[in-house]
């Protein structure tokens, strides 16, 4: 029986890209790394976290150091980033029935603090992030711990394959989000356990679960 549905923050619970790609197109030139042309999103998308540094002659090396101004940024332009059309129907439904929420993010806990404030949303329990763009594992498997909760007792809902990764890793299911960022070209290769086109579609796999 689900006790806590975990988020993904981007591209899950908030529309950022258009704030993701001015940030990143800002600090291109520091960085040395290629601007994110709008036309070429769609096919971005399709491409795996590797496939998309190459492209855009990024290190991974560099996030470390990057980071820090990044979310920065972000928190100047956080009034920019949007709720999904939706979502505040799908927390206020799972709030309903019951469930508990928390966030799993390798944003800032300061800036998805903002982000729900902004929204009037309240029903999220517990924000917790990790520095590490692929950490997100650790994170999970501590949160079971910490609320001694066992692996079928939680879902986990995100939008990327490094989210899927995570789930894999710390044996949580998850519901794969087909309105963020990742495309189903990329996502159907790593088989999630469910996936929804729509917030709506969330509530109704999580209600049948």
């Amino acid at each position: 029986m689900i006790k806590y549905i975990l988020f993904d923050f981007d591209g899950t619970l908030a529309d950022s890209k258009e704030v993701f790609i001015s940030i990143w197109n800002q600090l291109s030139e520091k960085y040395k790394y290629k601007k994110i042309k709008y036309e070429e999103i769609e096919e971005m998308q399709k491409l795996s976290i590797k496939e998309r540094c190459k492209h855009y002659n990024f290190s991974l090396l560099k996030i470390p150091i990057m980071a820090p101004e990044f979310y920065k940024r972000y928190q100047v332009s956080i009034k920019d980033v949007i709720l999904f059309d939706g979502i505040k129907e799908l927390l206020d439904g799972l709030n309903r029935r019951g469930y508990k929420m928390a966030i799993i993010s390798s944003n800032s806990a300061n800036n998805i603090q903002k982000f729900l404030e902004n929204n009037q949303i309240n029903h999220v329990e517990e924000i917790l992030c990790s520095s590490k763009i692929f950490g997100k594992d650790k994170i999970i498997k501590k949160f079971l711990h910490t609320r001694k909760l066992d692996k079928s007792e939680v879902i986990y809902i995100g939008d990327e394959v490094r989210d899927i990764e995570a789930c894999e890793k710390s044996g949580v299911p998850i519901i794969w989000a087909g309105w963020g960022y990742d495309a189903i070209e990329l996502v159907q290769k790593k088989n999630p356990d469910y996936m929804a086109h729509s917030p709506q579609e969330v509530l109704n796999i999580v209600g049948a679960y």
